[in-house]
């Protein structure tokens, strides 16, 4: 198996993210991708085997179950690229299903460069795999991808593990849209997503008494102190997580203790927080079946196959680029 890493460079773009996201005017924010540094992945790996959290052992659940289905459907030859590739274990279910039928290659888009070394140790035991990542933007190393094809070949995206509840619902429709820009007909897109379930359910899969998501959250300050030389002061901020029912969405903030200033030298800030005032990190938007087939549709895409986790409602969606 050959593996291989192309790098960029996003110490730069940080800066600008985190001066853009807490200078706006009402809500600060900062990036949900940027909670997957070193520290961040590796607790991330951890919230996926808490029991209040089912996402990621659902969509490991229907991956094992359903991969040889799932291939079944895809016209030959075929990439496979995935934005998000996290550690890549949930992903061998596939690669070995397609290993099966032709010597594949794979490339993990990641921003993460912790993940993408995760990820080749995971699945280095496959042969008939060749793995190049890509350090990128999701769609910057889509595009790469798609301009290394081959005439004939065909590109399976993956997108698990609910990733695109990250997105508002009119943002990810435009994400989806951008990704089918890059595809041509007979592509496909193995799309996953969380569904909706009792409130009081979600509320503890992202804030677990273990306090692992709390730890997660918090990251993201000693991640800015770490790389920018913010003085952070983490024992003065609190991880909540809240319950968006107009969104149907869930919540990630980062909760001021009290009245303070933070220093952030390298995005050349100084951010005054009031109490109680919170910094909105991530957002996980939930779906329903039905939704998902309209999504499909106003993306230009048709859904061939929907398969759905009974222990924990989760939905893989094979979407088809027509």
């Amino acid at each position: 198996m050959m593996t291989n890493t192309i790098e960029a460079g996003i110490v730069t773009e940080f800066a600008q993210d985190v001066r853009a996201g807490l200078t706006t005017q009402g809500q600060k924010e900062l990036p949900s991708k940027y909670l997957y540094d070193t520290v961040g992945s590796a607790l991330f790996e951890v919230i996926g085997a808490l029991p209040e959290y089912g996402v990621t052992r659902a969509d490991e659940r229907l991956l094992r179950k359903h991969s040889r289905e799932i291939v079944s459907k895809l016209s030959s030859p075929i990439v496979v690229a995935e934005m998000g590739s996290g550690s890549g274990k949930k992903t061998r279910w596939i690669l070995e299903a397609l290993c099966r039928r032709q010597r594949t290659s794979y490339y993990p888009i990641e921003i993460s460069a912790t993940a993408l070394s995760m990820c080749r140790r995971e699945l280095g035991d496959l042969d008939a795999v060749s793995i190049v990542g890509f350090e990128r933007e999701y769609l910057d190393g889509l595009l790469e991808v798609a301009a290394r094809r081959k005439p004939g070949q065909h590109i399976l995206v993956l997108f698990l593990g609910s990733t695109i509840g990250n997105f508002d619902r009119p943002a990810g429709i435009r994400f989806l849209q951008q990704v089918r820009g890059i595809l041509v007909p007979g592509d496909a897109l193995l799309l996953g997503t969380d569904l909706e379930k009792p409130m009081l359910q979600l509320l503890q899969a992202y804030d677990d008494p273990l306090g692992v998501t709390a730890a997660f959250n918090l990251n993201l300050l000693a991640r800015v102190n770490r790389e920018l030389g913010a003085d952070f002061d983490l024992d003065q901020f609190e991880h909540i997580a809240r319950f968006n029912s107009e969104a149907r969405s869930i919540e990630m903030h980062l909760r001021s203790k009290r009245s303070q200033v933070v220093n952030i030298p390298d995005a050349e800030i100084a951010v005054t927080f009031s109490e109680h005032e919170t910094i909105w990190t991530e957002s996980s938007h939930k779906y329903c079946l039905e939704e998902l087939l309209h999504i499909a549709d106003e993306t230009n895409f048709h859904c061939a196959a929907q398969w759905v986790d009974q222990e924990w409602p989760f939905a893989e969606n094979l979407f088809i680029a027509i």
